[in-house]
């Protein structure tokens, strides 16, 4: 289930303005239940790439070599407004099961 969000985390933290790869884990590993490596968080962007839901920018950085930012793109925007509006429903779907009886009967 993690694996199913992470990627609109991601987009959300791209909401925000562009970012690269270690900063998305530093930013999502400070959440618990997010904590990931940058073996995850580097094909998960190359899939984001390729979808066209972010784009990437390389651009020197002040320390070290220069660095892949990425970017939401229109696509990208639309598709974290799209899973936002699904996501309260979704979310209060399950939380109604897990606190109450759900659809138990009598």
């Amino acid at each position: 289930m993690r694996r199913g969000v992470l990627e609109f985390c991601v987009l959300a933290l791209l909401r925000d303005g562009p970012r690269y790869g270690v900063e998305l884990v530093r930013e999502l590993s400070s959440v618990d239940a997010l904590v990931t490596s940058e073996g995850t968080i580097y094909p998960l962007l190359s899939r984001l790439r390729r979808e066209q839901l972010i784009a990437t920018v390389w651009q020197e950085s002040p320390s070290g070599p220069p660095r892949r930012y990425c970017r939401l793109t229109e696509a990208g925007e639309k598709a974290l407004a799209e899973f936002t509006a699904e996501w309260g429903r979704f979310r209060d779907g399950v939380e109604y099961f897990l606190t109450s009886n759900g659809g138990e009967q009598a």
